[in-house]
């Protein structure tokens, strides 16, 4: 498997890295680019973007990163915020008040954003066509009661923290997340990267498969504990592929996990927050704002999970499994089984990884390698 790209000068271990990833972890398609301030240090990519087919990963590939997506609307989130039109202390049913029935009155923006609104999931049943409408399933989740379990206060929401958000958005500025992010950030910016695909991209899009392991199995026992039978993932269904990789997924706006995106855009947008939210002459946010990023909300260990969880408004903070690779000061937001894109804001460095085989094994050795690389070659040629 040959690598294409670019890497800088001093950077060529990154590249034997991403190599290696496919020798040792059987990869099959993916990406990697790091930006220090305007400057691209890595841009590479290789293998197989669709093996039925055969078609090759190319330069322009889009690639699904599942709760990737968690970090590009947390931006929308943070701009409003910067604008005066979200506050994160206020109870989010000042904005949406329809929000505040069964109890949910005191519920603030900044415990929605950090994964402690007590609402995992959705309790109301649901098919596919209302998945795949944020505003639907945003009505659902008003309307619903709090989870009373005490272990709620921090389960991570995978699913309905981007319709909690997104309607957020829509409250106080009219736009879905997907046409905020589009006008505010990749426009200004020049990302290749997407919340709600147009049809005529859709060619461009990797197929994302699943390894053993990543997908529920059928048959297996039923689920007793009441709290993981709430925060269920549907996209872990033993089908979901087929819907992971539809038209009418690709279309939708679906706030926590469906971006597709470029490794290179990605890595630039987390660039620009690494900078304190300019790049290249073109300011997104303000140095404050950002900060409200990385300033921690909460941490503490998964009651689901066992693993430990540190958010700050929205984005992921560092941790001691140390997911965003070396630096003390990172953040940025991983996706489901693998993809990883963050912020190095002391080395000014946005990175993304990016791929199409779900792997279930933790740690994944494949951003952690790449980005421990990286980091090796940043400290020696900065």
């Amino acid at each position: 498997m040959s690598v294409q790209g670019f890497t800088a000068p001093g950077f060529e271990a990154v590249a034997d890295a991403f190599a290696r990833n496919f020798e040792r972890y059987g990869e099959v398609g993916a990406a990697f680019a790091a930006y220090r301030d305007g400057e691209v240090l890595v841009d590479l990519w290789g293998g197989v973007a669709d093996p039925g087919s055969g078609r090759p990963w190319r330069a322009d590939t889009l690639q699904l990163v599942f709760s990737g997506a968690k970090g590009l609307t947390a931006a929308c989130v943070l701009l409003l915020v910067q604008r005066g039109l979200l506050d994160l202390d206020a109870p989010a049913a000042r904005y949406w008040p329809e929000f505040a029935a069964a109890g949910k009155e005191r519920i603030t923006v900044a415990e929605i954003l950090s994964h402690q609104a007590r609402l995992p999931g959705v309790r109301e049943p649901f098919g596919t066509a209302e998945l795949l409408d944020p505003r639907h399933m945003a009505g659902l989740l008003a309307a619903q009661a709090p989870s009373d379990d005490p272990r709620a206060g921090f389960v991570y929401h995978a699913l309905t923290w981007g319709w909690l958000t997104g309607e957020l958005v829509r409250r106080v500025d009219g736009r879905s997340v997907g046409a905020l992010f589009a006008e505010e950030f990749a426009g200004p910016l020049g990302l290749d990267v997407w919340l709600g695909l147009p049809d005529e991209q859709h060619h461009r899009v990797a197929t994302m498969l699943a390894s053993p392991g990543v997908l529920e199995t059928p048959g297996r026992p039923a689920e007793t504990d009441p709290l993981r039978v709430l925060a269920r993932n549907p996209l872990m269904a033993p089908d979901a592929p087929a819907l992971w990789n539809s038209a009418a997924f690709r279309r939708a706006e679906l706030p926590a996990v469906g971006a597709h995106v470029t490794a290179r855009s990605m890595a630039r947008f987390y660039a620009c927050l690494a900078r304190g939210g300019e790049l290249d002459g073109v300011r997104v946010l303000k140095e404050d704002t950002v900060e409200l990023a990385r300033r921690e909300l909460r941490c503490g260990v998964s009651p689901l999970w066992g693993s430990e969880m540190a958010y700050g408004a929205g984005y992921e903070l560092r941790t001691g499994a140390a997911l965003f690779g070396p630096p003390s000061q990172t953040f940025g937001h991983a996706g489901a089984w693998g993809s990883r894109h963050g912020a190095w804001p002391a080395e000014r460095l946005g990175f993304s990884y990016a791929m199409n085989l779900a792997r279930a094994e933790l740690p994944d050795r494949r951003p952690l390698d790449l980005l421990a690389a990286l980091h090796d070659a940043t400290r020696t040629h900065r």
